[in-house]
């Protein structure tokens, strides 16, 4: 199995992750609707069935449940997996207690006595990136979370939450960002090469842009209110979605969403897409196993370039 470090010396995970963003969330996604919680433990079991033990999620997820539902799921498999989790900078908080506290609760929601990826959600204003990297490295020290991570940094964010962690001995783990191949901003900005010259592994979230990659989506029949794209974009993405229908199968019968997340892979990021359900879980652990060809991410790139 293909495996990924986390940072310059976290565990080796697989190459694709699992993100829980849909997890518990009643508001976005529609939980207790279109999914339960016995399809996200049937998520959970069928991850780890592939080998994926590098689950992500976030205090805001479902306002706590996603942590929560981690938390039950990993204590009833009895597994060991990987879990990073997310602070987010409400502009009332202001000190590093406030980060510290807040921590204190996702570890209780989780039932760990540790996180092993603990990342600042976005990097909002008012306090500094300096002075969260401060209370991130304070967390390391009282021994709650082993590594430190950001999500949604820009290449000169990235630098300077890197620069910060380096003068209290820690090196910067991570920066989790929106990446696809119809989101290739961290690309063409620098940041994916910029992670690369300082040992931050890229976690790649929406990898399959919110299933608009995975070819189930068209005029006749378009995504969810949550995802309001118009018809126009929709008959843009045709051709991009037949070519990727097209290496699938020259691949061994790969789906749209596996060669998305394979894409992910093969720019040397993490990917963690979402999953609902047993299905979905095994359908993303499907991403393993095979890579594409240089032609086929050049053609690849060529097309999502277009768009």
């Amino acid at each position: 199995m293909e495996l990924m470090r986390l940072g310059h010396s976290g565990p080796q995970v697989a190459a694709v992750g699992v993100g829980c963003w849909a997890w518990g969330d009643r508001l976005y996604w529609d939980y207790g609707q279109s999914y339960t919680q016995e399809d996200l433990r049937a998520a959970f079991h069928a991850s780890l069935a592939a080998g994926l033990t590098f689950f992500d999620t976030a205090e805001v997820y479902g306002l706590g449940n996603s942590e929560r539902l981690l938390g039950a799921f990993e204590a009833e498999a009895g597994a060991e997996v990987v879990i990073a989790s997310k602070f987010f900078p409400l502009p009332w908080r202001l000190s590093r207690g406030q980060l510290l506290g807040a921590l204190r609760h996702s570890l209780r929601r989780l039932g760990v006595p540790q996180i092993q990826l603990y990342q600042m959600h976005w990097p909002f204003p008012p306090v500094s990136i300096e002075r969260w990297m401060d209370a991130m490295a304070d967390a390391v020290e009282a021994g709650l979370i082993k590594q430190v991570g950001v999500s949604n940094y820009s290449p000169r964010q990235t630098e300077r939450a890197h620069t910060a962690l380096q003068e209290r001995g820690l090196h910067l783990a991570s920066n989790q960002v929106r990446y696809s191949l119809l989101d290739r901003g961290p690309e063409r900005n620098g940041l994916l090469q910029l992670c690369k010259e300082l040992e931050v592994t890229v976690i790649a979230y929406s990898p399959i842009a919110q299933g608009l990659l995975t070819g189930k989506y068209g005029s006749q029949n378009p995504p969810p209110p949550r995802r309001r794209v118009s018809s126009g974009t929709l008959e843009s993405l045709q051709p991009l979605l037949k070519e990727m229908g097209r290496i699938g199968s020259a691949h061994g019968d790969k789906t749209p969403a596996q060669v998305a997340v394979n894409w992910c892979m093969a720019k040397e990021t993490l990917p963690i897409p979402g999953a609902k359900n047993g299905r979905q879980a095994t359908e993303n652990a499907g991403a393993l196993g095979w890579s594409l060809s240089a032609e086929d991410l050049a053609r690849l790139d060529e097309l999502s370039g277009r768009l």
